[in-house]
């Protein structure tokens, strides 16, 4: 992993303080090394043997400089626009890799909702494909682009949450109507 230093000065952590994390929250996980991927192609293509759910994580941000992690099925096609009025966010578009790095610590490539852990001043939104957690494991990135961990759907939730990032659920199932005022 390269050098990262985090808007507020310190480093982000690694995947063994995360490790040590989810271990306090009494949440078990399964890792696997593998090639740096920086792409859901990739990725599929080096799976290999991973069971579970697969996912996707953008990073996106509006004009006004808020900052949502979308973690969703790895084929579920996004329209930024659609996905803007549903998280009542404005225009959409993707976080550069400096905010990126700056905000979540990691790399492009390495997008993963265990980057919640490097946001200390809590301004990243997490929102979560309501599909994803009807799956079980759950797979990600711990950090690093070289490993993938499994992790109950359960758990999950429970990480965002004990971290102070509560998921917005997001049913993409649902079509979404925008004159309804209800948020997903």
């Amino acid at each position: 992993m390269t050098d990262l230093t985090l808007a507020d000065g310190t480093a982000p952590a690694n995947p063994e303080a995360l490790f040590g994390k989810l271990d306090s929250l009494g949440v078990e996980v399964t890792t696997v090394t593998h090639p740096p991927v920086f792409s859901v192609e990739e990725a599929k293509a080096l799976r290999g043997e991973i069971e579970g759910c697969h996912t996707k994580n953008l990073f996106l941000r509006n004009k006004k400089g808020k900052m949502w992690l979308l973690v969703c099925l790895e084929d579920r096609p996004i329209d930024l626009k659609e996905l803007a009025g549903r998280l009542n966010a404005g225009r959409l578009s993707f976080g550069s890799a400096e905010r990126l790095a700056q905000n979540l610590g990691v790399i492009p490539g390495a997008v993963t909702p265990f980057a919640i852990v490097n946001d200390h001043s809590n301004l990243v939104r997490v929102a979560v494909d309501k599909a994803i957690l009807d799956r079980d494991p759950l797979n990600f990135h711990p950090l690093d682009n070289a490993q993938t961990t499994s992790i109950g759907a359960t758990d999950f939730l429970n990480f965002l949450k004990a971290e102070g990032h509560p998921a917005q659920i997001l049913d993409f199932e649902k079509k979404w109507d925008p004159r309804d005022p209800r948020l997903d």
